[in-house]
């Protein structure tokens, strides 16, 4: 197995299956291309610009699977409801 894989999951998906690739792993080799397209330039603001990139999609996935119950979504995430409004917000997704 590819040591990438390491602790991948096999998932069946239309009865095959499949090895589930780590988020970590997409976020590293993702961030590894953003350094290379830098050009030797510095990065600014990393942390803040992965965590609104991830930040995002994870908040629509998790209220589109709650059937946008924000109750529902904010247990899912282990966040507060009050936690969750405010990032929507922030997001525009409110």
């Amino acid at each position: 197995m590819n040591p990438s894989l390491k602790g991948a999951e096999i998932i069946n998906i239309d009865s095959k299956k499949v090895a589930a690739i780590p988020l970590s792993v997409h976020v590293k080799q993702t961030v590894e291309q953003y350094f290379s397209h830098l050009n030797g330039h510095d990065p600014v603001d990393l942390h803040a610009m992965v965590i609104g990139e991830v930040e995002r999609p994870l908040l629509q996935a998790t209220l589109e699977h709650s059937g946008h119950n924000q109750t529902k979504a904010a247990k899912a995430l282990g966040l507060s409801r009050s936690t969750l409004r405010k990032k929507l917000e922030y997001y525009g997704l409110s």
